[in-house]
């Protein structure tokens, strides 16, 4: 019995045997997916939100709304997990079998940090995207000094040229 290395083609590679001569003759792409779908077994959404605290399941630990004061909450929550830490390492000292309650409150600092650093993200990558676009306007307008000032040499060298032919 004989075995192949690789699995054959699917079958849909004969929908564009004349692709060659005929690039209209493939099938269009399917539409983007919308909404909801299953990958290996979970669900997704195409819907880019952020799911708050409350719908994971977890206790928020800063004040809820839009006007949030995001870096006095980072640091407040950072402060907590520093003495949260502290604590858990005088109760691994002191009564070692008490560690599962800081453990579960640390936990609980840690996703609600994650939470509001992803709540930043969209706000990150349109600062990202400002920057990005400033510097190639930049090197842009650097390229274009550039050329001026290489079309200037140009016509001074041509100047010269004219000038030492016509000397002669």
């Amino acid at each position: 019995m004989a075995t192949a290395t690789y699995p054959p083609p699917p079958p849909y590679y004969r929908l564009y045997k004349d692709y060659l001569q005929n690039p209209k003759s493939a099938p269009e792409p399917p539409p983007p997916t919308e909404g909801t779908y299953v990958c290996f077994g979970s669900n997704y959404t195409t819907d880019d939100v952020l799911p708050t605290l409350e719908e994971q399941g977890v206790r928020q630990l800063y004040p809820k709304g839009p006007n949030i004061d995001f870096k006095k909450e980072l640091r407040s929550l950072n402060r907590e997990l520093q003495l949260h830490i502290l604590e858990l390492a005088d109760v691994l000292v002191e009564r070692p079998s008490q560690y599962a309650r800081r453990v579960e409150e640390i936990s609980l600092i840690f996703k609600n940090l994650h939470h509001l650093l992803n709540s930043l993200r969209p706000h990150q990558a349109q600062a990202t995207l400002i920057h990005i676009l400033e510097l190639q306007i930049q090197h842009r307008k650097q390229a274009v000094e550039d050329i001026k000032r290489r079309r200037e040499d140009a016509r001074k060298l041509l100047k010269e040229s004219i000038a030492t032919l016509d000397g002669n």
